[in-house]
Order: structure tokens, then C-alpha cells, then sequence
């Protein structure tokens, strides 16, 4: 009489695990913004992406940078809001002083009269 053996061979332990998907990834897309003022309370932004130069140069007003590191976060809102502040500060002392020099200007010349 023969006696047939069945072999069962468990290969699921040899084998090198699934690999798991990693799903869609997201891609980064990243721009470098950079606003630059001046004390006389002048502001430009250029924009790039990677090394390429999208905007260059522009100008923007003090109010809509002030309005948008207000959106983006208050540590952001905070220094800029005190640098516009000096800026309008500085702006308020020299129309005073043109004021005043345009005040004398003007009794120069009615005493010139």
C-alpha cells in the first residue's frame, strides 16, 4: 500500500512583505516673497519661484502690507505694523517741518508787499 504525503509549503514567511502605497503625494510649490520698505514709508515686493524672477520691483501701498502679514500672522503683523508706524511718524515730522518753512516762505513775501 502507498501513502501519498500532501506537503504544504507556508511561503507567505519568505516572501518580502507588500509594499504599501504611499498614495497620492502632494506636491510642494514654493514661492519666495519678499516686501522691502523704506523709511520714507515705500514699499516694493518681488516674487520667485525657485530661482525665476515672476515679479520684480512692484509697488504696493504700507496699508496693503500691513493688511497682509495681519492675514498671514500677528508675529508678522507686530513689526511691520511698528516699522509703518515709524515710517508715518517720520512722514507726519517732515510735512510739519515743510509746513512750517512754507508758513515763513509766505510771510517773507507779504512783508516783501
Amino acid at each position: 500500500m502507498t501513502v501519498d504525503t500532501l506537503t504544504v509549503v507556508d511561503d507567505t514567511a519568505t516572501k518580502a512583505p507588500a509594499k504599501r502605497s504611499a498614495g497620492k503625494r502632494t506636491r510642494t510649490l514654493e514661492l519666495t516673497l519678499t516686501v522691502s520698505g523704506t523709511a520714507d514709508g515705500e514699499w516694493r515686493a518681488d516674487l520667485k519661484q525657485g530661482s525665476t524672477h515672476l515679479v520684480r520691483n512692484l509697488a504696493v501701498a504700507a496699508a496693503a502690507v500691513s493688511r497682509a502679514a495681519a492675514e498671514l500672522h500677528e508675529d508678522l503683523a507686530t513689526p511691520i505694523d511698528a516699522v509703518i508706524e515709524e515710517a508715518r511718524a517720520q512722514q507726519a515730522a517732515k510735512v510739519a517741518a515743510l509746513e512750517a518753512e512754507l508758513e515763513a516762505a509766505r510771510r517773507a513775501l507779504a512783508n516783501l508787499d
